[in-house]
């Protein structure tokens, strides 16, 4: 069967762009590779999974086209294409030509119109055809052998189109009334002005009725009201609307059916490109999968596959190589470089190595585990490394009696102040260490964490520092242990020479890490913050992470039965409002009896698929005049605290302490602070009275101990008064004003005593929409409120704190003449799209301008207040610890007798941890449980 594929160039790139927007790919050298990225992987899934015998990639050029010329205004409002997209289109041309695909354009036609015409004709010539693109117009093309190809995106299988479907999604009798309907409506990307008042729905429902737009104009009398006026009044616009939306089948290209068949990749065009983007992973399928050549392999990869799932023959595993010269294209690895990885398995070898630590000023280290919690696992083996390609690995043996015996000959050297350790996500390290009664100490370089701080928004893990850094592809764990999931093995499984390189590797790569980051450190300015702040924390949240929390199992359980039952009752009432029982978890159902039913909403979106859009925004806007809405919002939120929390945190509590050990995570957030998971405590609710319940379960370890809690009030709203310096707001917090009241007052013009809480809260929502880069429509939407009496709020906030809109200019100049802005203490965040003329992408760079030093500079007060409690907690010889970080409030599980020398110690240093002028007000409580406490 002869199958060719027509890619629509320009839509694929841009979809692969935005479609890995908020977590984008970068190179080392700071290259966006997001979109270049995307569209190969796009081209390496049909060519596996479609198998076409021709295919061509089709763009537009920059020549006009008749639609521009016969309407001026055609696209004419497109924002400007992102820089960083711009520079990555080069990039996608060298992997088409890689690939051997024929780029096909024309002069004064679109793609889609290229699309079109080679499309028919390639039909007539007996081809199946799939024209590749997430455009929509392109449905008024398929027929018997023509189809829509629309690539996967965000976890969801390709979507094939073809006659059946389009009719069927469009509501048609004949694919070409997909014209009339995008005729009608417009296309405001495009700049197509269709009839005012005509949508998606109505167009359907015109077109279902008439026919045509001719149809639909020419029975105009029929219609009534405002949509007859529009039809009558807009009719010839109409008519151009659909012209511009019909693609041209006419277009001078000929189908050279050789110049499309499918080549091979050249390996010569792509090893070299994909070694300049860094694509490890992608550049291992294209020359396995698709070349099916025989490449060296990384040790312990396991068996290769081709294109088509066969096994490919590989040569035996080489020695190590004797010359030292290394092919720049070539991704180094174990294979290929020459190294020295000891195994110390004696007496006599572990003592010479204690002996060769002992003496350095610094050792890297790293501990082979048998699973990643860190409160329940047991040491593999320990390796050590203090030189570049040298390192040593102990194996650690399986009794737990003879292991802890091997590993307290290392306790001295663990313990060694004077010692710097280096290692990759130490914290992990050090909590491990300490159920074998080794306690880490001394200064440490953690390189995931030096990373964190160099570049906050890209990805940490050790492979990915170490291809990017070193040029050095470590062995995969996956290659020893399996993939992820339930049969994945461990590492007592490994044999201990597979073991032995692969974590004297880590150790080694580790320690050359450290060598390019401490370096950068200092040029950046972040060493201060990497030795006062990221890395003192690492023991208090090991300490903490150890101690974990007691829980309250019973009072959950309970609580788990009077929330089904309050399910249940909720559901009883949803399906009396509805008249009908149905599935309130099935989006499409509930779609269903909301808008066609009960016609909640006449105007209400669809999803891409057809069907109701019915997510937590759609249904708060219907709550304020739907009961059923309300209680769909509230069964909701029920069914998920059940689920994520009730049921759930039981199955968490460590069966070794009885508690629930959450992992705090210091590189996850750009901003710098702190997240948690198993559980997640930062997202534990506290705004609605059921969700505070489950604080209840959060109780101390025993009768002879409380829980403290200790909550920074206001904190972001205390910062942006210290670092804007604005007089009014600074003026408010010293003399201790309620900010919300204050800012109510100044922005009505009224006295304090006359704010009422109306006032009060939509100066509240002012005041923290500020921070967050809140617009007029956004704080109108919030407040329910119309836009213009949303802006007259907002530019009277402005003119009562102009130095918090200083601050706003200022930040935003600086972030545009330096590409980033930074905390109290230095914390950058490096902001790549500040100067975007691309106005939705600089927008959203501009908000983080904003609102970044506020929040991590709030992070970095709560984390040095940690660091001196921690502390004074050891220096006064407490008893009393410190349990939990959530947001800006910590948790203390308080000896009784202890409890005013902890509150004093808790207040001086969260009040003091960074000097402000701005008073910082720290709010204490305690109980028999956290919701007490809070």
């Amino acid at each position: 069967m002869k199958k060719l594929f027509l890619l629509d160039g320009m839509a694929l790139i841009y979809r692969a762009h935005f479609a890995l927007s908020k977590n984008p790919r970068f190179t080392s050298d700071g290259v966006n590779t997001s979109a270049v990225m995307g569209f190969t992987n796009t081209l390496l899934e049909i060519l596996k999974k479609e198998s076409p015998t021709h295919i061509a990639v089709v763009f537009d050029t920059e020549a006009p086209t008749e639609r521009h010329i016969e309407f001026t205004d055609y696209k004419a409002h497109r924002q400007a294409m992102p820089e960083d997209l711009s520079k990555a289109i080069p990039y996608v041309f060298r992997v088409i030509e890689g690939f051997g695909i024929p780029v096909i354009t024309s002069d004064g036609y679109e793609a889609d119109d290229i699309i079109g015409t080679l499309a028919k004709k390639a039909e007539i010539a007996g081809y199946t055809v799939f024209c590749m693109t997430p455009d929509k117009d392109f449905a008024q093309l398929v027929s018997e052998n023509i189809f829509v190809y629309k690539p996967s995106r965000m976890g969801n299988d390709m979507e094939i189109m073809g006659v059946p479907e389009v009719l069927a999604k469009w509501e048609i009798e004949n694919v070409l009334q997909v014209i009339d309907i995008l005729g009608m409506w417009g296309d405001a990307v495009d700049n197509i002005p269709g009839i005012p008042g005509i949508g998606e729905k109505t167009a359907k429902l015109l077109i279902k009725q008439f026919g045509s737009v001719e149809g639909v104009i020419a029975n105009s009398h029929l219609l009534k009201g405002k949509m007859k006026e529009n039809v009558e009044k807009f009719a010839e616009q109409g008519l151009v609307s659909k012209k511009l939306a019909t693609i041209l089948l006419n277009a001078p290209v000929e189908l050279d059916e050789d110049a499309l068949l499918l080549s091979s990749p050249s390996r010569e065009l792509l090893e070299p490109l994909f070694a300049e983007l860094e694509f490890r992973t992608i550049g291992r399928r294209v020359f396995t999968e698709l070349l099916h050549e025989e490449i060296p392999p990384i040790l312990g990869y396991g068996q290769q596959t081709d294109l088509f799932g066969q096994p490919v023959a590989l040569p035996e595993l080489k020695t190590l190589i004797e010359e030292p010269e290394q092919d720049p294209l070539v991704m180094k690895n174990i294979e290929n470089t020459p190294h020295t990885y000891h195994l110390a398995d004696s007496p006599e070898t572990i003592t010479e190595l204690i002996n060769i630590l002992s003496s350095s000023e610094s050792f890297c280290f790293d501990s082979e585990t048998t699973c990643l919690d860190a409160n329940n696992c047991q040491i593999v083996g320990l390796s050590f490394s203090i030189k570049t390609n040298e390192a040593w690995y102990v194996p650690v043996p399986e009794d737990q009696v003879l292991a802890a015996a091997l590993i307290s000959q290392f306790k001295p050297l663990f313990e060694n102040e004077n010692i710097e350790k280096t290692g990759q996500n130490l914290k992990y390290d050090i909590l491990v260490l300490n159920w074998y009664d080794v306690h880490v100490r001394g200064n440490l370089f953690d390189t995931m964490l030096a990373h964190y701080l160099l570049d906050p928004d890209t990805r940490h893990n050790m492979d990915i520092l170490s291809e990017n850094y070193l040029g050095y592809k470590p062995v995969e764990i996956t290659s020893l242990i399996g993939s992820k999931g339930k049969n994945q093995g461990n590492m007592r499984d490994v044999e201990i020479e597979l073991i032995k390189e692969y974590a004297a590797e880590d150790a080694d790569i580790t320690l050359q890490l450290k060598g390019v980051f401490e370096p950068k450190l200092h040029t950046s300015n972040a060493d201060a913050l990497f030795r006062n702040v990221e890395t003192p924390l690492i023991y208090v949240l090991a300490d903490m992470e150890r101690e974990g929390v007691r829980i309250d199992k019973v009072a959950l359980a309970e609580y788990s039965i009077q929330l089904e039952t309050d399910i249940r009752i909720l559901e009883t009432t949803i399906y009396e409002k509805a008249g009908v029982r149905f599935n309130i978890a099935s989006p499409k159902q509930l779609g269903e009896v909301l808008f066609d039913k009960l016609q909640l909403d006449p105007k209400a979106k669809k999803t891409k698929t057809g069907q109701y859009q019915t997510g937590e925004d759609v249904l708060s806007a219907l709550s304020n005049k739907s009961d059923i809405a309300r209680d769909i919002l509230d069964i909701r939120q029920l069914q998920k605290l059940k689920s994520t929390y009730v049921d759930s945190l039981p199955l968490l509590i460590n069966p070794k302490t009885g508690r629930v050990h959450t992992s705090y995570n210091q590189a996850v957030a750009a901003t710098g602070r702190l997240s948690s998971n198993n559980p997640n405590l930062q997202n534990i609710p506290i705004r609605t009275e059921r969700g505070r319940e489950v604080r209840k379960a959060f109780i101390p370890r025993d009768e002879n101990h409380i829980l403290l809690s200790a909550d920074y009030s206001q904190i972001e709203l205390r910062l942006i008064a210290e670092i804007s310096r604005d007089e009014n707001m600074m003026d408010a917090f010293a003399q201790g004003l309620d900010i919300h009241t204050a800012t109510a007052a100044k922005v009505y013009g009224i006295a304090l005593e006359e704010v009422d809480s109306n006032k009060r809260r939509n100066a509240k929502a002012v005041n923290f929409g500020i921070i967050y880069g809140q617009s007029a429509f956004g704080l109108s939407q919030s407040l329910n409120i119309p836009r213009k009496e949303a802006a007259a709020i907002i530019e009277e906030y402005f003119n009562q704190y102009s130095g918090i809109k200083q601050y706003m200019n200022d930040t935003m100049n600086f972030a545009r003449e330096n590409g980033y802005v930074q905390t109290l203490m230095g914390r950058r965040r490096y902001l790549r799209d500040i100067n975007s003329a691309n106005a939705t992408v600089r927008g959203f760079a501009e908000r983080n301008a904003i609102n970044a030093p506020i929040q991590g500079s709030a992070a970095d007060l709560i984390k040095v207040a940690m660091i001196h409690i921690h502390q004074d907690f050891r220096d006064q010889k407490l008893e009393s610890k410190m349990t939990m970080q959530v947001h800006d409030e910590l948790v203390f599980d308080v000896v009784i007798p202890e409890l005013e020398q902890v509150k004093m110690i808790v207040e001086n240093r969260m009040k003091n941890a960074i000097k402000t002028t701005v008073p910082i007000l720290v709010e204490m409580g305690s109980g028999t449980n956290w919701l007490k406490a809070h």
